[in-house]
C-alpha cells in the first residue's frame, strides 16, 4: 500500500494531497471523494472529456472555464471545482485520474482500509463485488475497498491487486502459463 510519502513522491500526488488536506480542513473528505467519483465516472465513459483534460491547444482561462462548467453541470461540490481551476490554471487537468487515484488511496489510508483495484474481463455487480471485498478483508485483516474496472483482454477470472501484492487469476495468464509448460 503506498504511504502518503509515497504519493507525495508524484506530481499528481502532491495535487491531491493538496486537496486531501483542504478537505479535511474543511471536513469535507467524504463530499470530495463522491464529486471525485462522479469525475472519475465521467473520464470512463466520454470520450470529449477525456480530450478536454487532455488538450494541449485550450489556453488556461479557456480550460478554466470550460471544467469550471463542466463540474458545475456534474454538481461537483465547491472545493473541487475550486482545485479543477487550479488545475487547469497550472495546464495539469491531465493529471485528474492520478490525482483522482491518489486520492482514493489517502483516502482509504486515513479511513483505516486497504484499497484494491480489481479487474474482470466482465463487469461486476453489486453483490459481486460485496463479496469479493469481504473474502479480501479476511486475507488482508481489514476493510478493503474495491476499484472495479473491466479488460475483456485477461478472458476470464480476476486480476486483484491491492499495494504491492497481485493476484492475477485470468484465464489469459493461466493459458500463458500452459503455452510456456508445453513449450518444455
Amino acid at each position: 500500500m503506498e504511504t502518503s510519502s509515497g504519493i507525495q513522491a508524484s506530481l499528481s500526488g502532491r495535487y491531491a494531497v493538496a486537496l486531501f488536506d483542504l478537505a479535511r480542513d474543511a471536513n469535507a473528505l467524504d463530499t470530495v471523494a463522491q464529486s471525485l467519483t462522479a469525475l472519475k465516472a465521467a473520464l470512463a465513459q466520454s470520450p470529449d472529456f477525456r480530450d478536454l483534460i487532455n488538450s494541449p491547444v485550450l489556453s488556461r482561462d479557456a480550460a478554466g472555464k470550460t471544467i469550471g462548467a463542466v463540474a458545475s453541470s456534474m454538481g461537483t461540490d465547491g472545493l473541487t471545482t475550486k482545485f479543477l481551476g487550479v488545475l487547469a490554471q497550472n495546464r495539469r487537468l491531465s493529471q485528474l485520474p492520478a490525482v483522482i487515484r491518489a486520492y482514493e488511496t489517502l483516502l482509504s489510508n486515513h479511513n483505516g482500509e486497504a484499497r484494491a483495484e480489481v479487474t474482470s474481463a466482465h463487469p461486476l455487480d453489486e453483490t459481486q463485488i460485496a463479496a469479493l471485498a469481504q473474502n479480501l478483508r479476511a486475507r488482508v485483516g481489514r476493510t478493503v475497498a474495491v476499484d472495479a474496472k473491466t479488460d475483456p483482454a485477461i478472458l476470464g477470472g480476476l486480476i486483484v491487486k491491492i499495494g504491492s501484492q497481485m493476484i492475477d487469476s485470468s484465464i489469459r495468464t493461466r493459458l500463458n502459463s500452459l503455452a510456456t509448460a508445453m513449450k518444455g
